[in-house]
């Protein structure tokens, strides 16, 4: 049972990451803005960059779009050349799509350029708050993951 004062911790924390997240966002379009690729294309390219190759089905459930979607994702990218469709090399029936030097050069670029926007952000915060920051945000990262496959169970 959670108590008022938790409440309004939870609440007030709640808000915080979503008027954080907010910004992100509306940074990293402006970033993109200078780049060929669309905002859903990015969030493709970075699980890509994560993750290695993967097939349609594992790419849909990861950036959250319908199969039906993510292939007509997947076909605008191939026709820019920033990713390919490859066949498995252990089963033939399986199709991976495939990072190409392009996207990997456009989504490195972005990073760098979303951290340095962050970078500008922390300037003057102490180095033990931002150490502070990290390991609080590993942590409710870590505690959201575990949640998430406990809900899997």
């Amino acid at each position: 049972m959670v108590n008022a004062k938790e409440e309004e911790q939870i609440a007030d924390i709640e808000r915080e990451l979503r008027y954080i997240s907010g910004i992100i966002k509306q940074k990293g379009r402006e970033i993109l803005n200078n780049y060929p690729i669309t905002t859903p294309q990015f969030i493709a390219l970075q699980f890509l960059l994560e993750h290695g190759d993967l097939t349609l089905g594992e790419l849909s459930k990861k950036i959250n779009l319908a199969f039906s979607t993510t292939t007509d994702l997947v076909d605008r990218m191939e026709k820019t050349d920033i990713v390919e469709r490859v066949k498995d090399t252990k089963d033939k029936r399986v199709v991976r799509i495939h990072l190409l030097e392009k996207g990997r050069k456009i989504i490195q670029e972005v990073i760098k350029k979303r951290q340095k926007y962050l970078g500008e952000v922390l300037t003057n915060v102490k180095e033990e708050d931002m150490e502070q920051v990290s390991k609080l945000l590993h942590l409710l990262h870590q505690e959201m993951r575990q949640q998430t496959e406990n809900a899997k169970l």
